[in-house]
């Protein structure tokens, strides 16, 4: 069984998106990282409801580092969590897991996503002794590596096979010092468009934004593992993931569609290289122009990565 987790950017959206995907990942900004949207309580609740009557799940994410303010709100969320039935939720902060250790009562299953700390099966495996059922692989781990983790983890592993990579994020207003330095007044949040530029290379298209959390900066190239995804499922990484934060409506939505097209050939041993470059190149005409597709660090040599 290849699990499918997409993001979504509104009900709409998730209606569109429950008969292609196995799971809808939201949430909202306050607990949140990096989402495309953040949704109310009731529209929560609704998308809740929403994948409940396609047969399907509802992942929430409360991934974000919690700083004492945010602490302070989080048993009241999990608790609302409990009582809509969310089926599981995504987590980076010791304090939440720590929380849920304290109120077995809210049945609220957990994947671990602690980012970039997620490297080894060593790692995991801390983490499912501690009751996680689930983690997400950090973006920088390379095929070879994944190789070696797959033998001895314990628990499923999620993998961005569509998607922005977030390179650096700093709890500092690192745009908000920038304009107030420079004494202008500017839009600062993901609907702007900003992005960064390295000196005499143009072609560099860092997308940066701010939010509660504080400045979160992407890498150039999104991620597109399509014609890599036969060689996850052999290995045993069953649970792909799609992240929509900057391919927005329907074009998102059609990517899922082509990603559940190469999991039923896969399943159905119908997989070839030439369906993997026709979906490839669909993937291509659907994503965001100013943005492009690479495989991130799936072909890196280990050694290379600092």
């Amino acid at each position: 069984m290849i699990e499918l987790i997409a993001t979504v950017e509104s009900t709409e959206q998730a209606k569109e998106l429950l008969p292609i995907v196995d799971t809808i990942f939201f949430g909202e900004e306050m607990f949140g990282l990096r989402l495309p949207h953040t949704f109310s309580r009731e529209e929560q609740k609704e998308l809740v409801e929403l994948a409940h009557q396609a047969g399907k799940q509802a992942m929430v994410a409360v991934n974000g580092l919690m700083h004492p303010e945010k602490m302070k709100m989080i048993p009241e969320y999990l608790a609302f969590l409990h009582e809509i039935q969310v089926d599981k939720i995504s987590v980076g902060d010791v304090g939440v897991i720590y929380v849920l250790n304290k109120h077995p009562e809210w049945q609220l299953p957990f994947v671990y996503d602690g980012e970039t700390l997620v490297t080894s099966a060593r790692q995991i495996n801390f983490w499912a002794k501690r009751g996680a059922n689930g983690a997400v692989l950090a973006r920088e781990v390379p095929f070879d590596e994944m190789k070696a983790l797959v033998q001895t983890v314990e628990v499923p592993v999620e993998v961005l096979v569509y998607g922005a990579t977030c390179i650096h994020q700093s709890k500092r207003p690192l745009l908000q010092n920038y304009y107030h330095f420079t004494q202008q007044n500017e839009d600062i949040s993901k609907a702007r468009g900003l992005f960064l530029s390295e000196p005499k290379k143009d072609y560099t298209h860092y997308s940066i934004y701010e939010d509660s959390h504080g400045t979160h900066i992407f890498a150039s190239n999104d991620v597109c593992l399509m014609r890599e995804v036969a060689d996850l499922h052999a290995l045993g990484y069953q649970t792909w993931k799609l992240d929509g934060i900057f391919c927005s409506g329907q074009n998102f939505v059609e990517i899922a569609r082509l990603f559940n097209q190469a999991r039923q050939a896969i399943l159905a041993n119908e997989w070839t290289p030439t369906l993997a470059d026709d979906l490839y190149k669909k993937v291509q005409s659907l994503h965001p122009e100013n943005r492009e597709l690479d495989t991130g660090f799936y072909y890196i040599e280990p050694s290379k990565i600092k």
